[in-house]
This record gives structure tokens, sequence and C-alpha cells, in this order.
């Protein structure tokens, strides 16, 4: 399965279309958003396509975000959501809670940890988990997103140009 993944778009639904649109022109099936979606209009840019997102410490309107996914047929993952992508467990969430990604890192019983927060792309390994942040669509010197083909378990990072 090809995965699309983004984050930290804190409301520029500009950005994050400009995102999603890259993403499905490289044959992403589906869409990760990995918190601090920062409004409805970005949950627009995910929409018609499979997708599901977590919150970051900068979404303030939690319940009005859920219901507003709920009516577009995105997945809200709340704090953290778990989920099979093309046989492989998958646990996304934001990245502010280091508890949860300790315990995550500790379990080993996972095989991708998708997070944002900090704005800088990353792909690293801890035992089994592979640990990916997509970067960020907003605060960033470039603003990036990852794709991940979770058959070969290849990732690439790709940079997202300012729509004019």
């Amino acid at each position: 399965m090809i995965v699309g993944i983004l984050s930290d778009t804190h409301g520029k639904a500009d950005m994050a279309t400009a995102a999603v649109q890259l993403l499905i022109v490289r044959g992403c099936e589906y869409l990760i958003h990995c918190g601090d979606v920062g409004g409805e209009r970005v949950l627009d840019a995910l929409a018609g396509h499979p997708a599901m997102f977590v919150f970051g410490n900068n979404d303030w309107d939690r319940d009005e975000l859920a219901r507003y996914a709920k009516t577009l047929g995105i997945a809200c993952g709340d704090n953290h959501g778990k989920m099979t992508l093309g046989g492989k467990l998958a646990i996304v969430t934001h990245g502010d809670d280091g508890r949860f990604v300790n315990q995550v890192l500790m379990d080993q019983r996972v095989d991708y940890l998708f997070l944002g927060h900090s704005h800088v792309p990353m792909d690293r390994r801890q035992g089994k988990v592979r640990v990916i942040n997509p970067g960020a669509l907003y605060r960033a010197a470039e603003k990036t997103v990852a794709v991940l083909d979770t058959e070969t378990d290849r990732l690439e990072f790709l940079v997202v140009r300012q729509p004019s």
C-alpha cells in the first residue's frame, strides 16, 4: 500500500491542498495527517480520499473537527489512531506526548509510528518500529510530506511548493 503522510498544517489549507494533490499524483492510496490540522478547510483538502487524522497540541476545537471529519468520511484517531496498512500495523500520534511515544517504542508491537510536532522530517528505527515524521507544511524552512510503500518499506520525502 502507498501511504501519504502529512503533518502540522496549522490551518494552512492552501498548503494542505497542494500536499494532497502531490501525494495523490504519487499514487498514494491512503492519507494520514499527524496532527495540528488547524481547521476545517484543511480537512476539506483530505475529503474524497481514504484518510485519517489525529489531534495535535494546537487543535483546540476537537469536538467540532471530529464532527466535521465524520461528515466528510475522514477517520478521526483522537490523540492516537491505530490501523493496519498493507498488512503492517501502524500507530499515528502527534508526537507531543513523549510518554505515549516512549511506550509505543518500548512495547515494540507495531511496524510504524507516524508522528509530527517537531516540524522536522525524520526516519529512524528503534527495534522493529520505524518512526516517521513527514516534516511540516507550516513554520518549516522546507515544507515536506512523505510517501511510504508498505510493501517495499521505501520512504520518500517530497517538498511541497507554495501555491501561487
